[in-house]
This record gives C-alpha cells, structure tokens and sequence, in this order.
C-alpha cells in the first residue's frame, strides 16, 4: 500500500481531534448540472461521475458524508440521469440514497432543494455540490459546520475558502465576513475575500412557501442576508474549483503532491 502523505491537509483519520457534535443525518447532493464547462467530458456522462485522482466527484463528496456520520444523501439528477441512477445504485455501503429526479424540468440549486425537501428528514441538513472537491484539513469539514451551527442566530451556515486558497478558481469571490461570522454579499465589480466552497448547512424553513420552480440559491441567500442570519465558517483544508478538463489534470497532479 502507498503511504499517504502527512499534511495538515490531508491527515489520517487517527491523528484528526474527534469532535462531540451530532451532525445532520441528511444531506441534498446537488448532481443534476450541465457541466457544459466541461466538455467534452461531459458529452456523454454528467459532470458528477468525471474521475479525479481515480474517484468520481460524486463519490468523494458521499465519501466525505460516510466519514462525518451521515446516514442519508438525496442526489437530484437531470442530464444523464440513467447514469446517476444506476452508479448510486451500484455504490453499495454509505449512506442510504434517494433520487428526486429532474429529468423533467432542470430546477437549479434552489429550485432542486426545494423539490427535494420531502425526502430531507432532518433539521437543519446539508446541502453539497456534487462538483466541488475538498481535503478535510485537522478537523472533519461537516462536523466542523455541526459544531458551528446556532439556530439562534442562523438560517444558513456556508463553508468559505479564502480567494488566495481558492485553487482553481478564477471569479472575484462571493462574501465578506465579519469577525462573528455573519457574511455579506460581494459588491459589483469588488473583490471579496471568501469564496463559497459548495458545502453548506441550512434550515428547511427558509424553503417553506417556495415554488418548485428553476430558481438559484441566491434568491433564498439574499433573504437570510436581509435578516442578517446567513453566516460563514473558513475551510481548514484543500479545496479545489474543478471546472474544466484542464483543471481536471491539474487538481490531480495537486492532489498527488499534497
């Protein structure tokens, strides 16, 4: 077997401080995108099963639910949904999975998350993009974002990696934070210092009344920001903006040196 390398960013199971938190039992895998970025990769398959390092960004991202406890992932699917279906199905061991299936109507993020609330069996619960990927650093990521979580004083926990550790990622970044961790939205055509990871926590209240309809997250983000209960927590590992075939190659020979 080859030795793992041993770095704060990718440390042994063994060597992480355990944390005593109860995290949520279900999370919403986002799976159902396009990729039109990536292709032609995605000319036949669906973004989520692209292979990097040897493991499809889906299974890493259920991967990390297996390890932080989670007990239920519901994966939305739209383009290539057969091909969704069948590798979760052939998955075996992990979380239990559901499909909410799109293949009829591609809803976005939140659009999707609010089709999907009837199979989300918990409160808060996490939701994951599918085609991100990220190295836990010292402390699991999701127990990290349990532990974190007030729902006396939050609707919606992100996971945030600063823009100068954003590998990969090319955009002016999405928030602000203050010292409390209470977040607020890039000004146009400003830098922010905090890019939004692809994993977060939130409340199902902030879904309740909405259609189910094609609608982004940000329509459920801007009005946890009017309220002032959208809040961040800084990544402590490797986190990585896989989305294209070149960043393919290059988050694996990054991944290989880690």
């Amino acid at each position: 077997m080859t030795a793992q390398p041993l770095s704060r960013f990718n440390a042994p199971l063994a060597l992480r401080p355990e944390l005593d938190v109860t995290v949520p039992t279900t999370a919403m895998v986002l799976a159902a995108g396009l990729g039109k970025r990536m292709r032609p990769l995605t000319a036949t398959r669906p973004k989520p099963l692209i292979e990097v390092g040897g493991r499809s960004l889906l299974d890493r991202a259920l991967d990390h639910l297996e390890v932080a406890g989670v007990r239920r992932a519901v994966v939305n699917a739209h383009y290539f949904a057969d091909q969704i279906d069948s590798h979760v199905v052939r998955r075996g061991g992990g979380p239990e999975i559901l499909l909410s299936d799109e293949r009829s109507q591609l809803l976005e993020t939140g659009g999707g998350v609010t089709k999907a609330l009837p199979l989300i069996d918990c409160d808060p619960f996490y939701v994951i993009n599918s085609d991100n990927l990220w190295v836990d650093g010292s402390i699991d990521t999701l127990k990290l974002l349990a532990q974190r979580w007030d729902p006396a004083e939050m609707d919606a926990l992100l996971l945030l990696v600063p823009l100068a550790r954003a590998t990969g990622y090319e955009g002016r970044g999405d928030f602000h934070m203050g010292g409390g961790g209470q977040v607020r939205r890039r000004v146009e055509h400003r830098v922010a210092p905090y890019v939004f990871s692809g994993v977060q926590m939130l409340s199902k209240a902030l879904f309740e009344g909405e259609p189910v309809e094609p609608f982004s997250m940000w329509r459920v983000w801007d009005r946890v920001l009017a309220a002032k209960r959208l809040y961040g927590v800084v990544h402590q590992g490797l986190w990585f903006h896989v989305g294209t075939p070149q960043a393919v190659t290059e988050t694996e020979a990054l991944l290989a040196t880690s």
